[in-house]
């Protein structure tokens, strides 16, 4: 029997595909097809796929053709596969020819011809694209212009602020200080507004009948938050709260690993993130235009705890260093959340500097995500003895930005919210925003 194996990522299997695996199936009497992992296919660059690979495991087996399918999830696994399960022919299209000759040493390497004027690219491209536009002027929105060119299917087209800006990347962006005129021109807005400014951006966003993809917090007031949920379903449309950590595949690895006992029971979680580069401590900067270090950082920080715990804590205490009380600009901020299973610290500051670091502990051991965490890319699940930890590694292309993008356009396009923060958990981001504002439980710094 003549074994052969080919591989791909098969996503929105068309004619292409089907016709590649009959030529490979012709070659022998055994056909195994590789289909890569969703992880897999990040490292190669490949992160705006429409389908999950269930979806893709499905499709090419509703074919009939594939005797056998494998997963395909590190680099090097080819040569495993082909050892592994005694292949004669590995195939593959021939727009790869020569690539794949080093497996000559270990089987037959045949190259196929492509059917020709049909790919997945060319599929996908012929979607209508998601028309987005940029709701704010803060400089964060040029990573998102950048992030979004590797997204297929997505366009940023218009930018409402009240100045343009001198960034070259908004050069060929429509331009507009009326929010009304931006959004008759998109499909979708991307909020990065003052965070005083989220709710009524959202809410007017929503009622013309557009998606939202909004910087956490979404709004100021609990109940604005549900308000504005509510009002998405409604209207069939999609709100989702913008934290780029939550879409790292380190940062969702080590979630899951915690809350699966890897490290046995969580009794705390301590998350700090600080920066300078906004200069809030500096004398004579204007504050009135500055995010404050509760909503610039603490959306990010609190995430790990209330995926961990919950958002059902019994009670909160602020420790704050106001730089300018009447602009309500906190140089530095500390949060204590004290549950029944457990504890965990918030550490955020604008004015004040610390090691950016992410420790989840539990009774078995603990989780260490070095400096800056909110970027994850590894991080070490460490044991009483140094011989059992281990180390994670992941791919991070655009700090998760582009993700959260491809994230919001399948939401978009297939009507179910794909977002990584849930509404619970966004709605308890707003909630402590909203009692720090109210001064709650807190303790002044002088």
């Amino acid at each position: 029997m003549v074994k052969v194996i080919t591989y791909g990522t098969y996503d929105m299997l068309h004619y292409g595909h089907i016709r590649l695996l009959e030529r490979a199936k012709a070659l022998g009497d055994y056909l195994i097809v590789g289909i890569t992992s969703d992880d897999y296919d990040k490292t190669r660059g490949k992160i705006n796929l429409q389908q999950t690979l269930m979806e893709r495991i499905a499709a090419v087996e509703a074919t009939g053709l594939a005797d056998e399918i494998v997963v395909e999830e590190y680099e090097g696994q080819k040569i495993d596969d082909i050892r592994r399960l005694g292949v004669d022919i590995f195939t593959v299209g021939s727009d790869w020819e020569g690539y794949f000759d080093y497996l000559n040493e270990y089987c037959k390497v045949v190259y196929l011809p492509r059917t020709q004027g049909v790919s997945s690219s060319e599929v996908r491209a012929e979607k209508r694209k998601l028309r987005i536009g940029l709701v704010g002027s803060t400089v964060f929105r040029t990573k998102f212009i950048n992030e979004a060119k590797f997204v297929n299917g997505v366009e940023v087209v218009g930018v409402y602020a009240s100045a343009k800006g001198t960034e070259p990347e908004l050069n060929t962006l429509y331009y507009t200080d009326r929010y009304d005129a931006l959004l008759e021109r998109v499909d979708a807005v991307y909020i990065i507004s003052k965070p005083e400014n989220h709710y009524k951006h959202c809410k007017e966003a929503l009622l013309a009948g557009k998606h939202v993809l909004c910087e956490s917090p979404v709004a100021y007031t609990r109940e604005q938050c549900q308000e504005l949920f509510a009002l998405a379903k409604e209207k069939n449309l999609i709100l989702m709260d913008a934290i780029k950590t939550a879409y790292s595949t380190a940062y969702e690895r080590l979630i899951l690993m915690a809350k699966g006992g890897k490290i046995g029971r969580v009794v705390s979680v301590d998350a700090v993130c600080t920066s300078l580069r906004d200069g809030i401590s500096i004398e004579g900067t204007d504050l009135s235009k500055k995010w404050n270090s509760m909503c610039g950082w603490a959306p990010a920080a609190m995430l790990p705890v209330f995926q961990i715990f919950g958002t059902d804590y019994r009670r909160k205490l602020y420790y704050t260093m106001f730089q300018d009380k009447s602009e309500n600009i906190d140089a530095f901020t500390k949060i204590d959340f004290v549950y029944g299973s457990g504890v965990a610290t918030v550490k955020v500051a604008k004015g004040a500097k610390a090691e950016g670091e992410l420790i989840i502990t539990g009774t078995k051991g603990y989780i260490y995500v070095p400096a800056p965490w909110w970027k994850t890319d590894y991080f070490e699940i460490r044991y009483e003895h140094p011989e059992d930890n281990r180390r994670f590694f992941y791919q991070l292309d655009g700090e998760g930005i582009r993700y959260e993008i491809v994230a919001f356009a399948k939401a978009v396009d297939s009507g179910r919210n794909y977002s990584n923060v849930s509404e619970e958990i966004s709605e308890a981001i707003v909630g402590v925003i909203e009692d720090f504002n109210k001064r709650q439980n807190m303790i002044e710094l002088i």
